[in-house]
């Protein structure tokens, strides 16, 4: 009955395959449960209610994106879109945490509209091949510069930026290691490196006395005070309509860019660069973020950590599937999944970030229309912290070449509408 839904053997893969890369992508996102309802919390939202919210919406998505579209993607509240839902239009523009929730709402509708009548799709479609591999390796950068700065190896400096750590401490040593011990055992063909490698780092931070064990299970808290608290009147006010196009901006551009790069890590991407399934998937994504803004979260958004997964052996949507069942249990074993230090998963994202990396192999260096949006988009993106930024950079700077070599038929109509909307969004927004 699996192999029929999610078809494992025309994909090669197993259900063993599939529920560890499912535990893996798990274990590099579980973060998210505790770092969500922390930041939220600082609008004045109940903790707890997010926590419940935040588990419940991620399980949602994850189940929605691997029934419908049968994609290794795994879905929870987006970390850079509860920045901006709480230090942007909260703390900054002074709204309400109820007409944030409202502008999650609208904006999700939005999604689906989009999504429904295939302009998302016709969006990602767009995307040029030579973008869609920069993209890929940007996103690995993205996800590098996380992990070092997880680990606290490479660290904040007045002078210069950003430096090197403290190569003695002994989370540095940790997260160093878990990437080595990955890179062994999946030399040696180990489909679960990366788990494996969580868990036992998990186990030395343990018996160094850097995470504690307390509990294996706890009653989910209350849900009652983010529920439904949406204030729509006070959303649907014109002054609030930059704020539900910035979220919507965001979360396309954002999912888009990881779509491309996880189907293509998992090898799904076809020849012309398209994604399988994607409308499925965009309609899975927008319908989360519905559901997450009536259950009291900010945007549900596709986790580049998904590609933790993908290399521990994902290929279908049992996979996501998985991480969404994980998610509805972390509501009673949140004690377990508290026990696992960021820097464990460190080296799980640096050695997803090698491999993504090898997406620059299939760039035509020779070709500068093909060189310099690569590389504007694989410095860019991890340099502005942001999928969507480096994006619209990589636009922009493809559509000027191609302006400037006159090699304008290289280029279409939707190339340059989005050139001009991200060129609009550097300027104005």
């Amino acid at each position: 009955m699996l192999d029929r839904l999610f078809a494992l053997n025309a994909r090669g893969t197993s259900v063993k395959r599939e529920a560890i890369a499912g535990l893996t992508t798990f274990m590099a996102m579980s973060y998210v449960l505790f770092v969500n309802p922390a930041m939220l919390a600082q609008t004045g939202m109940e903790q707890g209610a997010v926590f419940v919210a935040t588990c419940l919406a991620a399980a949602l998505g994850c189940l929605l994106m691997g029934l419908l579209a049968n994609l290794p993607v795994a879905l929870a509240p987006g970390m850079g879109l509860n920045a901006f839902f709480t230090y942007v239009i909260v703390v900054e523009q002074g709204h309400s945490w109820q007409t944030a929730l409202a502008c999650v709402f609208f904006s999700g509708c939005l999604f689906l509209l989009l999504s429904i009548f295939k302009i998302r799709e016709w969006i990602i479609n767009s995307i040029p091949l030579p973008l869609k591999m920069g993209i890929a390796a940007g996103i690995g950068m993205f996800l590098a510069l996380i992990a070092l700065k997880t680990a606290n190896i490479i660290v904040a400096s007045p002078a210069t930026l950003v430096t090197l750590g403290d190569l003695h401490s002994p989370q540095v040593l940790l997260a160093v290691a878990g990437f080595f011990i990955i890179f062994a055992l999946a030399h040696r063909g180990w489909h679960s490196a990366v788990l494996i490698s969580i868990l036992l780092i998990t186990a030395v931070a343990w018996w160094l006395g850097d995470t504690q064990f307390n509990s294996v299970v706890a009653l989910p808290p209350s849900i009652a005070p983010t529920f439904m608290q949406l204030d729509f009147a006070a959303a649907l006010s014109l002054s609030m309509l930059p704020v539900i196009l910035s979220l919507l901006f965001l979360d396309l551009f954002d999912t888009s860019g990881t779509l491309v790069a996880v189907s293509h890590k998992a090898g799904l991407m076809q020849q012309n660069g398209t994604v399988p399934d994607l409308n499925k998937a965009l309609i899975a994504d927008s319908s989360a973020t519905i559901a997450g803004a009536l259950f009291g979260t900010s945007t549900t958004t596709s986790y580049v950590e998904s590609t933790s997964g993908v290399a521990a052996g994902g290929r279908t949507g049992l996979m996501a599937v998985v991480t969404g069942l994980l998610f509805l249990a972390a509501l009673w074993f949140s004690p377990l999944a508290a026990m696992v230090p960021s820097y464990a998963t460190a080296g799980a994202l640096l050695y997803v970030a090698t491999l993504m990396l090898s997406s620059l192999k299939h760039v035509e260096w020779d070709d500068v229309i093909h060189a310099v949006p690569v590389c504007v988009v694989l410095i860019m993106m991890p340099l502005t912290f942001s999928i969507s930024d480096g994006i619209g950079m990589g636009f922009i700077s493809y559509a000027v070449l191609c302006l400037v070599t006159g090699k304008l038929q290289q280029t279409t109509l939707s190339v340059w509408l989005l050139a001009l909307i991200f060129l609009a969004k550097f300027i104005w927004g």
